[in-house]
């Protein structure tokens, strides 16, 4: 089991940027492969991009403007977003024990922090 609170949302111009942490417990960190996911309002989950030892998957919509890291030391990844846009507002989750597009192959969940972009 693992459990996963994310931070560092908020409403940021366009142009600017934001980076989310998200903060996991309970079993190894390490070991779990980890990936972002977003909801925009009326729309369904997405996916954003993920981490997999050294190897980084990206959503063509992000890919050049966010990054994702960790810190396995602090069991924390990040996801660096720069260059944001208004499209780019959504709930923002983290989850863990995947490394695919799909959310259904993720087991673990964060709660969600809502990043808002305005023009």
């Amino acid at each position: 089991q693992v459990q996963l609170v994310e931070s560092g949302g908020g409403l940021v111009q366009a142009g600017g940027s934001l980076r989310l942490s998200c903060a996991a417990s309970g079993r190894t960190f390490s070991s779990f492969h980890m990936g972002w996911f977003r909801q925009a309002p009326g729309k369904e989950r997405e996916f954003v991009g993920s981490i997999r030892g050294s190897s980084r998957y990206y959503a063509d919509s992000v890919k050049g403007r966010f990054t994702i890291s960790r810190d396995n030391a602090k069991n924390t990844v990040y996801l660096q977003m720069n260059s944001l846009k208004p499209e780019d507002t959504a709930v923002y989750y983290c989850a863990a024990g995947a490394y695919g597009p799909s959310q259904y192959e993720y087991p673990y969940w964060g709660q969600g922090t809502q990043v808002t972009v305005s023009s």
